[in-house]
């Protein structure tokens, strides 16, 4: 099972809701929600086991400052200066003095505990409204400490999800396509890392070129592209086991297999004599069935939330354009209708909206459409951007950024970068080396 070893997780405190804050995620939010995360409380003895075991000197303000960095990168929240702060943590934990906390204009207050028992890391946290002063969200958790940053991420969701009433989006990975070297002889391997890009991890060498990994529903296997000895092959891996295998060869492949959302097909598109078109491939008894069968190139296929439905983008009306067609292969329906070229479509797991690349006039685009291309709206334009990959609650999008060089081929850089729907939070992915092709993973703790 995937993840087992990672968290378990206990609700020991029962929530109380209450029709108080409320923040707007419609639109692009210039005015941020003052929120003030204060540091966990520990008690001494609890510090001295986790600085044994974690070499983290306060364990306790690491996952506060886990849970302002995710809020404040949403976009949607404004995490006060902890300097300001007139409550130690340990008694803002048991009863904030709202006054205190309304004196630096917060409205909404984290606080919390960390203790270690029983070998294991327990932390409990509480969201409070501190204009109303009542608390809003209690919860605790149980698990190993070396899983204190996903505790951190966790907190963040559950904070986000009261706050929006949209889930979060924080205990998630994302899975990309690492690059090193001269832009002439790139190193590329597969690494993985949490969203906000800690824990990166290597999953391939760099022997062999990879290109374009998606994750599974289930989060745990990865499909890819690799040239082996130059041929195109599609291989399978198991991020837990790191045991991979290969699906088949597909001479002329345009572009690596994503998963269907029940996770039994892989849809991919590949060349065979002479054309290319979609395909997909029972994972089980390995069957491949064609579905599209048209002289032109069709690509790039995603599957709707449900596997009703799949978009593509293809050439058939004479230049390259998005089309929505039934999983069969029937109703086949053009649906982008502006200028220039759309490519990489990917439906978005509400339903609700298809992402896309678009090139026009020398620049690049990420947008998004609805579901019958109506509703247009690009979102961030560059000189090279590509591969949008959506975030689980379909509020943010992914995608890769390339530099322009100078005439000796110099300054050649690869990015990550997200942005919201609201095209209002753009921000920069750190990650150790270039990177491109990034896949968004869906919630970790599935709930």
């Amino acid at each position: 099972m995937l993840l087992r070893y990672l968290f378990i997780l206990f609700i020991i405190i029962p929530i109380k809701a209450f029709a108080l804050i409320e923040v707007d995620i419609t639109r692009g939010n210039l005015n941020p929600l003052p929120v003030a995360v204060s540091p966990l409380s520990i008690d001494s003895e609890s510090k001295e086991n986790f600085k044994k075991i974690l070499k983290k000197e306060d364990l306790g303000s690491e996952i506060s400052i886990v849970v302002e960095n995710n809020l404040r990168q949403s976009g949607l929240f404004n995490p006060l200066d902890k300097n300001a702060f007139l409550q130690e943590p340990d008694v803002a934990n048991l009863k904030p003095r709202f006054e205190d906390w309304n004196l630096i204009k917060a409205q909404a207050l984290v606080t919390g505990k960390v203790t270690f028992v029983d070998e294991k890391l327990r932390v409990e946290f509480r969201l409070w409204d501190v204009l109303a002063g009542k608390e809003m969200m209690a919860l605790a958790f149980t698990t190993v400490p070396s899983n204190w940053r996903r505790v951190g991420h966790i907190i963040t969701d559950k904070v986000y999800e009261r706050l929006t009433g949209e889930k979060g989006y924080f205990d998630t990975r994302i899975i990309y396509v690492s690059e090193e070297g001269p832009k002439t002889k790139r190193i590329k391997k597969l690494a993985i890392m949490d969203q906000d890009g800690f824990n990166n991890k290597y999953l391939t060498l760099g022997n062999e070129l990879v290109l374009t990994p998606r994750f599974s529903p289930t989060n745990q296997m990865v499909t890819y592209l690799s040239y082996f000895r130059n041929l195109p092959r599609v291989y399978l891996l198991d991020i837990e086991t790191g045991m991979q295998e290969v699906v088949g060869d597909f001479p002329g492949m345009t572009f690596a297999p994503r998963f269907s959302p029940d996770g039994k097909k892989i849809i991919m598109s590949f060349a065979k004599d002479g054309n290319s078109d979609i395909y997909t491939m029972d994972l089980e008894n390995r069957i491949v069935e064609r579905i599209t069968n048209h002289p032109s190139i069709d690509t790039s296929p995603s599957y709707s939330p449900d596997g009703k439905q799949i978009t593509f983008n293809s050439d058939r009306s004479g230049y390259q354009q998005i089309y929505v067609m039934d999983s069969n292969g029937k109703n086949v329906k053009r649906i982008s209708f502006g200028n220039g070229l759309y490519g990489t479509p990917v439906w978005s797991p509400r339903g609700d909206l298809i992402a896309f690349t678009k090139l026009h006039k020398g620049k690049f685009y990420i947008g998004v459409m609805r579901t019958d291309g109506t509703g247009e709206r690009l979102l961030t334009e560059n000189f090279y951007q590509e591969a949008p990959s959506w975030s689980p609650n379909g509020r943010v999008l992914i995608f890769y950024r390339e530099t322009k060089t100078n005439s000796k081929g110099e300054g050649f850089s690869a990015k990550l970068w997200s942005i919201d729907l609201t095209g209002y939070n753009e921000r920069l992915i750190q990650t150790p080396t270039d990177a491109s092709d990034p896949s968004w993973s869906g919630l970790l703790s599935g709930k």
